[in-house]
């Protein structure tokens, strides 16, 4: 009794250190801000510059309006930060715009939001190495022609450390974050605090092409929510937080909130403080921040920080695509080995496929930026609008303390999506756009094949209803074999624990040397007496597997068996290489028997310790 007791003391003490371990491997707020937020911290380096670049075909005039775009946008990701803290409280279990789709707008649209979401996870990917390539071969002209290997050496750095742990991976980000913030806060800091730039940067033509005008300002607009890509990937993640989970997924996303609208909003008063314009050498940030800090040590660590975050920001979609892909697969919309967990907490076969992916687009567009940044922001404001619009049937439904200005809330932050939407997919329809809505119909496709299936499997397992009493069958257990040794013992032994009659099986070929194989294993087999008999099938054509599969489906033709399983043996050497050395007619064996007939194949692997 004493002993039963003091083992079960020792099973619960296990429980809770492999519980400690697994919670360890799970994000803090810095580590979430490092794992998941990256992508949008990043965008300070392109966002700003995409709202100058659409508003300088107005000249000076187009450029006064860069702080009241800015302040637009500031006010969107307000109300999304605002809607994501509460979607995190609604769905702990993480999902996001899907999760929110779902139980509000129907299965089909949260399909589209989930297709939405992994494409743009996908595209940011691929855009935040492209970027951070083409920041280190501005740097380094020589490497340009080297832009895709370097891209994939960037990919696969990445994906190897996600494949060791979203933990690990986090505490490797958080001092290139903080580098990276400090810096940008010391440009704004000084810039503000300086009267006159140390650098002057380009200024803007007085002439214009265009007036300014209310589409201006919505492709402005449009254009400068690309700073906006990734705020939803800590909704989507909540489960890779510590406990308590939702709340640590909240602060990281306030936290996100706060620094990403204050860089903004800094970096466009700087913008409007030296009346900085596009060029075709420098961005905007390298120009903001010689005219701060000036061209000195200080403008190489904000430009490495800034070249080390693009690249890394890629780590905010392998944070938080896995975990939708796991969340998919759990509603069987996907393959159920997405939501498999290695032993670091990772959704491994999440972070291969999106690394994959990205792999093909860099390879493809040739690592140019440029080529997929235009179709980078759209998949990912579908995924607003709808969380958005799922949010107010939320409010609607629950009729909570303050339900209508939380309602109205996320109804100005649909229309505002809705209308980024709109304007995103005019101005880039023919670069790209169509290509979103062409990959989410393709991916809501086969969402809809694999729930398909998976219902059609469910139908035939009977499952939700109560099967009928088990009752025993007959079972006759075929042994392939090769000649009588160790292996062969292991796997009669077994074979006689399994069925009510055993036989063995060997094919020799009608030759002189193989008729005398033949012999010699009637011989070793008689000498040995089993008590199982052996039967030798004879291969005209030198195939091991015909005469096989033909001898079981005429013992399936039999009716003294109600099931026939085939057990095949096998060495396992404990060397990689060792194993190149096998026959490997138990693979062979196995893919004709699945291919041809209904047996349950049993592979037996006997370990062989070899001596040196």
């Amino acid at each position: 009794m004493g002993a039963r007791a003091e083992d079960a003391g020792r099973r619960r003490a296990a429980g809770r250190a492999v519980g400690r371990r697994q919670e360890r491997d799970r994000l803090t707020v810095p580590q979430g801000l490092a794992a998941l937020s990256l992508d949008a911290l990043a965008s300070v380096a392109y966002g700003p510059e995409a709202i100058v670049v659409v508003l300088a075909v107005a000249g000076s005039q187009g450029l006064g309006f860069t702080l009241p775009v800015t302040l637009a946008i500031v006010v969107l990701l307000a109300a999304l930060t605002f809607s994501y803290r509460q979607v995190i409280a609604a769905f702990p279990n993480g999902g996001g715009a899907y999760a929110v789709a779902g139980r509000h707008l129907g299965r089909r649209l949260s399909l589209v939001a989930a297709a939405s979401l992994i494409i743009d996870y996908v595209l940011n990917v691929a855009v935040s190495v492209s970027a951070g390539v083409a920041a280190l071969t501005s740097a380094f002209p020589a490497l340009y022609g080297d832009r895709v290997p370097l891209c994939v050496i960037v990919l696969g750095l990445i994906t190897a450390v996600n494949l060791y742990g979203v933990a690990e991976s986090a505490k490797v980000m958080i001092a290139p974050t903080v580098v990276f913030v400090a810096a940008i806060a010391a440009v704004v800091v000084a810039g503000l605090v300086r009267r006159t730039p140390v650098v002057p940067p380009v200024h803007p033509t007085a002439s214009a092409v265009s007036a300014v005008g209310v589409l201006l300002l919505m492709r402005a607009f449009a254009s400068g929510c690309s700073a906006l890509t990734g705020v939803e990937a800590i909704a989507n993640a909540v489960p890779t937080f510590r406990t308590p989970r939702a709340r640590r997924a909240q602060r990281t996303e306030v936290a996100l909130g706060a620094l990403l609208g204050a860089m903004l909003i800094g970096l466009s008063l700087l913008i409007g403080k030296f009346h900085v314009a596009p060029s075709g050498t420098k961005t905007v940030l390298a120009q903001l921040t010689e005219a701060s800090l000036g061209h000195n040590a200080g403008f190489y660590v904000v430009q490495f920080a800034t070249m080390t975050l693009l690249a890394l920001a890629a780590n905010t979609s392998f944070g938080g695509m896995p975990v939708l892909a796991s969340l998919l697969a759990r509603d069987n919309h996907l393959p159920h080995v997405f939501g498999l967990r290695a032993d670091r907490q990772v959704y491994r076969y999440g972070v291969v496929v999106l690394a994959a992916a990205a792999l093909v687009l860099l390879v493809v567009a040739e690592g140019d930026t440029q080529k997929l940044v235009p179709v980078f922001a759209i998949g990912v404001f579908i995924g607003f609008t709808l969380s958005q619009a799922g949010m107010v049937r939320h409010w609607h439904l629950d009729r909570g303390s303050g339900w209508r200005w939380r309602a109205a809330v996320n109804g100005l932050g649909a229309l505002l999506t809705f209308a980024a939407l709109v304007i995103e997919l005019v101005s880039k329809f023919g670069e790209g756009g169509w290509l979103v809505f062409a990959a989410v119909a393709v991916l809501v496709a086969v969402f809809e094949s694999v729930h398909r299936t998976y219902r059609r499997i469910g139908a035939a397992l009977h499952l939700g209803e109560v099967p009928a009493r088990p009752e025993p069958c007959h079972t006759v257990v075929v042994v392939p074999v090769g000649a009588v040794n160790l292996l062969t013992s292991e796997a009669i032994s077994a074979a006689l624990s399994l069925g009510d009659e055993v036989r063995a099986v060997t094919v020799v070929h009608p030759e002189d040397r193989d008729a005398r194989s033949a012999d010699e294993v009637h011989a070793a087999w008689n000498a040995w007496r089993p008590g199982v008999p052996l039967t030798v099938l004879h291969s005209r054509t030198r195939s091991l597997t015909r005469p096989f599969v033909d001898h079981l489906r005429a013992l399936a033709a039999q009716e003294r068996q109600d099931r026939i399983v085939v057990l095949i043996p096998e060495m396992h050497l404990p060397r990689p290489w060792q194993r190149l050395l096998q026959n490997q007619r138990g693979a062979v064996l196995d893919r004709a028997v699945r291919r041809h007939t209904d047996a349950v194949i049993c592979r037996l692997r006997f370990r062989i310790h070899l001596g040196h």
